[in-house]
């Protein structure tokens, strides 16, 4: 395929992945619950991955290798392709179920009601990244070395036999588990609050004594929830919890007859969490758009730059560059978790040392610093290039390790800011709907991925003209890489200003009965001096 043609498929089959979590969270927090989604997943995952490595076993399951000598590669053929996009598909269902819940399983196993809980809860998300963070750098080199050199059978059979272990040592300790029981649809009680508040439009709450006029029921379920204070944001809300007459409450156990009619204020008050996350959520979105332009094109940059290690003949494979993104990460993440944070929370007191919406704000900040550097160094490149030939595809001499600084910024920015969402989505969203918190993040990188091939879509077919090839070309010595760059970073930019607003308007949630340590006034005061 050609490197656009490359590019747009890749992200619009990551942003495919990435939606498909929304399901499994609304299945999990509805049906299943977290144990028995996370099982069917991962049984789904390691379908898919064996499907996928007899693709390359066998060679009726792949189309003949291209001709060295550069003729026209042969397409795959139909049954080539079912097979290969049924792979996808169990891959897909896997990530669907695992990546909603695997993260807010694992803070399951923390009681958020004791001190040494909440400590846990806040390294488990640290922590959680930094062995998902090494266990993706080795599939970044070994592996890939493996199918690059070696053999394609051998690459992906190496992660298919990991995933059947990975499979047998979630099911060992099936015994050991919190399971946390499904409570219904979360989606169906934000309907109801807001079919009851329209219904009750007309009505009007008594200021004098709004604890009588409003259903408040002491929280009655499997989950532990934290009992949420009034708030007086969103007030048209609140008419979804006012008691019209007493023919709508059971006088048995004070329980609503008609939900449709009837909501707690906790429910009410659930719903005006999720309204407030949005914006953040959009910000963040808009965040990925500039990460999510490395994993493409940074290869292409590597594969039209010098890849030899020093002297010697090994040449880095382009595909690997990525792994420089984990390992700055990886190193940040225990620094950060033992060093940093415990002297920022003596001078702060604030749990975590920082809030978490001034965590995700650097991370953009860093990414805008990261995007402006790999502008720069593309220049260089592509200026060394076209000094040195003057026509044809050529390999710039510039060392490819010119391209780690922008790798190792990207990897602190998400450090910050895509850790930071998790942990913001896990602790802000409603406590029986975190599963579909888990989903928000692969949600917004879903999103990211559609955008960002509208993006290079677009500047494919604006740019250039006038015999200039567009900025996008094949041949990046013959586009502008460079100026795509400075144009995402214009872009995340205008992002940071509009995630500072929506950072300076959020209310966290009171915290006082809950499980973060954080007050909403400290928080709300910190994240004003966000920049």
């Amino acid at each position: 395929m050609k490197s656009v043609a490359a590019a747009s498929l890749l992200q619009i089959f990551n942003g495919t992945t990435n939606l498909a979590p929304i399901l499994g969270a609304f299945l999990s927090d509805t049906y299943l619950g977290r144990y028995y989604t996370l099982a069917f997943a991962s049984v789904s995952s390691l379908l898919g991955m064996f499907i996928l490595t007899l693709t390359a076993a066998f060679k009726r399951l792949h189309p003949t290798p291209c001709n060295i000598n550069g003729q026209q590669c042969e397409a795959a053929s139909p049954i080539q392709l079912s097979v290969l996009l049924l792979s996808f598909l169990f891959l897909v269902i896997g990530a669907g179920g695992i990546r909603p819940c695997n993260l807010a399983f694992g803070a399951d196993q923390f009681d958020p009601r004791t001190e040494s809980g909440r400590r846990g809860i806040n390294s488990f998300f640290n922590w959680y990244y930094f062995t998902f963070t090494i266990a993706m750098m080795i599939s970044s080199t070994f592996i890939i070395y493996i199918q690059s050199n070696i053999s394609w059978t051998l690459g992906l059979g190496i992660p298919a036999v990991l995933m059947f272990f990975s499979c047998a040592c979630f099911f060992l300790g099936t015994n050991l588990y919190v399971r946390v029981k499904p409570e219904g649809s979360p989606f169906t009680s934000v309907a109801r609050v807001f079919v009851a508040a329209y219904r009750k439009r007309n009505l009007k709450i008594s200021d004098d004594d709004q604890s009588k006029s409003l259903f408040d029921p002491p929280i009655v379920g499997s989950t532990i929830r934290t009992k949420l204070p009034h708030t007086d944001q969103f007030r048209c809300l609140d008419k979804a919890s006012i008691i019209a007459s007493p023919e709508e409450i059971k006088p048995a156990d004070d329980t609503g007859l008609n939900p449709w009619r009837l909501c707690s204020l906790q429910h009410v008050e659930e719903v005006k969490c999720i309204i407030r996350i949005l914006p953040v959520w959009s910000a963040a979105m808009f965040y990925g758009i500039g990460a999510g332009q490395q994993g493409t094109y940074v290869v292409f940059q590597a594969l039209q730059s010098d890849r030899h290690f020093g002297n010697s003949s090994f040449q880095i494979p382009a595909g690997s560059f990525t792994v420089f993104n984990m390992l700055a990460l990886t190193i940040w993440i225990p620094i950060y978790d033992r060093i940093i944070v415990p002297r920022l929370q003596r001078v702060t007191k604030i749990e975590g040392g920082i809030t978490l919406l001034q965590r995700m704000g650097i991370g953009i900040f860093i990414s805008i610093i990261a995007l402006l550097v790999a502008a720069v160094v593309e220049a260089k490149r592509r200026s060394a290039a076209v000094q040195e030939f003057a026509g044809g595809k050529a390999v710039s001499s510039m060392s490819s390790l010119w391209l780690i600084p922008q790798l190792m910024l990207f990897g602190l920015s998400e450090a910050f800011g895509a850790i930071g969402q998790v942990e913001f989505y896990y602790k802000q969203f409603p406590e029986n709907m975190r599963s579909v918190a888990g989903s928000f993040l692969f949600l917004g990188m879903a999103i990211s991925s559609y955008l960002c091939s509208l993006i290079v879509m677009v500047v494919h077919r604006t740019t250039g003209g006038k015999g200039k090839e567009n900025w996008l070309a094949g041949d990046l010595n013959k586009g502008r890489l460079d100026l795509f760059y400075y144009l995402t970073a214009a872009m995340a930019a205008a992002n940071l200003i509009y995630f500072i607003v929506c950072a300076k308007w959020y209310r966290y949630k009171d915290q006082k009965s809950g499980a973060d340590g954080i007050s909403m006034e400290m928080a709300k005061a910190s994240d004003g001096a966000l920049v």
